[in-house]
C-alpha cells in the first residue's frame, strides 16, 4: 500500500485544526504554540509511562533512554516560551476576550504529567472535564515514576520506610529523612550502585527541565500580561511562582545538602 507523507502524518486534519476567533494576526502564533506543546506533552507521557513500567520490572537501561528523551522534549517545551514571548501585551489584549474561561491550567496532559512524576493533588481534578477527570483519576490509582523508583531501591536492599512503600497513591508525597539517607548511600558509592545513581540523575534531569519550563511560563506570562489574573481564574504570576517552588523529588534535592 502506498501512503503519502501527508497521509501518514494526517496533515490535513492537523493543519486545519487552527481556528482563530479574534481576527488578530498573533492568534495563529498563540494557537500553534499551545497545540505543539500538547503534542510534545503527548510524547512525554508516552515515554514516561513506558519508563515507569520498565523501572517496575527492574529494567533500567531502556528507562534511561526514555527519560533522556523526555528531557530533550522538555527542551522543546522550554524553547516554545521564547517564541510566544514575541507577543506583546497589546497583541495579547486583542486575543484575550475571545479565550473566555479557557486556560492552559485546564490542560489534562500537563496535569497528567505532574501526577505521573509524583506531584499529586486530587483536588485539581475538579478543574477538568468529566472525561479528563476519569483519566486523571485513573492515573492517581497508579504508582508515580518516583514511587516506582523508591520501590526499586527497597528491592535492592536500601532502607525505604514501609509507610512510603504502602502510601495512599492519590495523596501528595511527603518527604522523608530516611529516603534522603537511602539516596545518600547511593551517592556516596556510585561505583557500587551505578544504575541507581544514574536513575537518580535522570530523575533530577526531569525535575530540572520541568522547573525551567514552569519558570519560562511564569516569565512569559509576566512579560505579556503582568500581574493580571489568568483566564482560568488563577492568580496568574503569583500562582505560577508558587508552583515553581514545589519539587517532584524532594529527597534528590535535599541529599545534595548532606553530601
Amino acid at each position: 500500500m502506498t501512503v503519502t507523507y501527508a497521509e501518514y502524518l494526517d496533515l490535513d486534519r492537523i493543519l486545519a485544526a487552527q481556528h482563530p476567533r479574534s481576527g488578530a494576526h498573533d492568534e495563529m502564533l498563540f494557537i500553534v504554540i499551545h497545540q505543539a506543546s500538547e503534542l510534545w506533552l503527548k510524547l512525554c507521557l508516552h515515554e514516561l509511562a513506558e519508563a515507569r513500567r520498565t523501572i517496575a520490572a527492574d529494567r533500567l537501561d531502556p528507562a534511561f533512554k526514555m527519560m533522556a528523551r523526555v528531557s530533550r522534549a522538555q527542551g522543546q517545551l522550554i524553547q516554545s516560551w521564547e517564541v510566544l514571548s514575541t507577543m506583546t501585551p497589546s497583541d495579547y489584549s486583542a486575543i484575550r476576550p475571545h479565550l473566555g474561561p479557557s486556560s492552559g491550567f485546564q490542560s489534562r496532559q500537563y496535569r497528567e504529567m505532574e501526577f505521573m512524576l509524583g506531584s499529586r493533588n486530587a483536588a485539581m481534578i475538579d478543574l477538568h472535564t468529566p472525561e479528563d477527570q476519569a483519566m486523571l483519576t485513573a492515573e492517581l490509582s497508579k504508582p508515580s515514576l518516583y514511587d516506582e523508583a523508591l520501590a526499586l531501591l527497597a528491592r535492592r536492599g536500601l532502607a525505604i520506610p514501609q509507610d512510603h512503600l504502602g502510601r495512599d497513591l492519590a495523596a501528595p508525597y511527603v518527604a522523608s529523612d530516611a529516603v534522603t539517607a537511602a539516596w545518600a548511600t547511593i551517592y556516596a558509592d556510585p561505583a557500587r550502585y551505578w544504575d541507581l545513581y544514574e536513575l537518580a540523575e535522570k530523575l533530577v534531569d526531569l525535575e530540572y527541565h520541568f522547573q525551567l519550563w514552569r519558570f519560562g511560563h511564569l516569565k512569559t506570562v509576566e512579560r505579556v500580561i503582568g500581574y493580571k489574573r489568568g483566564t482560568g481564574g488563577t492568580a496568574g504570576v503569583p500562582y505560577l511562582a508558587q508552583v515553581v517552588g514545589k519539587p517532584f523529588f524532594p529527597e534528590l534535592l535535599s541529599v545534595r545538602t548532606t553530601l
